[in-house]
């Protein structure tokens, strides 16, 4: 694995646009990070190019660059507390979440509880540690997707990230699934949820929705 020195962090659309979808649909949001207080945020996600309309949103709200400020510490979050959780991509979750023991076990818990669990673009990454109740890997046998290989061959980070996401769900037995780069392409197996890639986050986000609606009728 080659070094960039460039930062990294959290994917701003991937966060944004289920924000929004979240915010509409009447939830009460809690966002959080492993250390709590302002995440790192992937500086290019923030370049002109990498702008939509619900990033300019975002940027925009007080009250949600207020709540990104003051992110929960992950170890504070008792999953008896929420209905469901969803993760945002980017490639920093490659580092820290998916080697966070507080993001593993609420990952586990919500799913054993019986609560969606929903990931886009890298995040799916994070599922790489969490296990079954019988010690198998949690993704085994399971429909997902993610990230795929061409997509980071695209933005040329594959000698830069830890893992692949597409190659470390095949490894872990997960059932992966694709559709072409950078259109969006949802998957889900019960209450797992992935998403492909940035243009995934609503869908993943509206199917979480979907979801939550479900187990509540």
């Amino acid at each position: 694995m080659a070094r960039s020195g460039k930062k990294t962090g959290f994917w701003l659309e991937e966060l944004a646009a289920p924000y929004y979808r979240f915010v509409e649909a009447g939830a009460d949001i809690t966002l959080a990070s492993p250390m709590g207080g302002q995440p790192p945020l992937d500086p290019k996600s923030s370049e002109p190019a990498n702008q939509t309309d619900h990033t300019h949103r975002f940027e925009a709200d007080l009250e949600a660059q207020q709540a990104l400020a003051n992110t929960a510490r992950l170890e504070s979050i008792d999953a008896a507390d929420f209905d469901a959780v969803f993760y945002p991509g980017g490639h920093g979750p490659l580092w820290d979440l998916a080697e966070d023991q507080d993001s593993i076990t609420l990952i586990e818990t919500f799913l054993r509880s019986g609560k969606p669990v929903a990931l886009v673009c890298h995040a799916p990454g994070v599922l790489r540690h969490a296990r079954n109740e019988d010690g198998t890997a949690l993704v085994s046998g399971r429909k997902v997707t993610g990230f795929t290989n061409s997509e980071e061959e695209g933005v040329q980070l594959t000698d830069i990230v830890p893992f692949l996401v597409e190659d470390e769900l095949i490894k872990l037995g997960g059932d992966y699934s694709k559709i072409r780069d950078w259109e969006s392409y949802v998957v889900e197996d019960g209450l797992l949820i992935t998403g492909q890639n940035p243009a995934s986050s609503s869908a993943t986000a509206d199917a979480l929705l979907v979801k939550l609606a479900r187990l509540a009728a």
